[in-house]
């Protein structure tokens, strides 16, 4: 993530997420179980009750799938991460 563009909003409009795209083969699932999804969703919710109300929406979106997340949404929490890096400057 160090080398990672920044981008200008939390959740891109091109993320469509939902429960449909939750993975149902077993390899996916074993997959993800290795991601360190749910840590990454409580990073960033202590992140927003601290200081950054503007990642609300996006982090309740993606706080959705915790149980069975896909790569989609990991693809959504890395989207937030490159926000983020690029309003390490900003107050």
């Amino acid at each position: 993530m160090e080398s990672a563009k920044s981008v200008r909003c939390p959740l891109g409009a091109q993320f469509k997420l939902s429960s449909k795209q939750c993975p149902v083969k077993s390899e996916v699932i074993e997959y993800m179980k290795k991601v360190p999804y749910a840590s990454a969703v409580g990073s960033i919710m202590y992140a927003m009750t601290c200081t950054r109300l503007d990642l609300g929406y996006a982090i309740v979106v993606l706080s959705r799938f915790l149980s069975n997340p896909s790569k989609e949404h990991w693809e959504g929490i890395k989207w937030i991460l490159r926000y983020l890096k690029g309003q390490l400057n900003y107050a």
